[in-house]
């Protein structure tokens, strides 16, 4: 069984910097991609930033290109999101998610972190 512990996150002012940490355990060589999505009350859970593990590829979604950078150390199993500029509606529960493929990956993880919450005021 996959386990994913995250840490990071916290309150900022609009235009700070917060970084977010994933690290995998009992790590299943079928994972191929984590990342992180984001869900605030009311609103449906969104992709934020995804990673290919031990590779290069990423992926962003339109609203944090620019801003957010995703990395990793591989033999670590962690991987990272370094959230920059960051804006009042980047306030959200950020929970690190991980799958086989990025399809299934951006579709709904099958393993999932417990969360942080990142907070950004005006």
């Amino acid at each position: 069984q996959v386990q994913l512990v995250e840490s990071g996150g916290g309150s900022v002012q609009a235009g700070g910097s917060l970084r977010l940490s994933c690290t995998a355990s009992g790590y299943s060589r079928k994972i191929y991609w984590m990342g992180w999505f984001r869900q605030t009350p009311g609103k449906e859970r969104e992709v934020v930033a995804g990673i290919n593990v031990g590779l290069t590829p990423t992926y962003y979604a339109d609203s944090v290109k620019g801003r957010f950078t995703i990395s990793q150390d591989a033999p670590k199993n962690t991987v990272y999101l370094q959230m920059s500029s960051l804006k009042p509606e980047d306030t959200a529960m950020y929970y690190c998610a991980a799958h086989g493929t990025f399809v299934e990956w951006i579709r709904g993880a099958a393993y999932w972190g417990q969360g942080s919450q990142v907070t950004v005021s005006a």
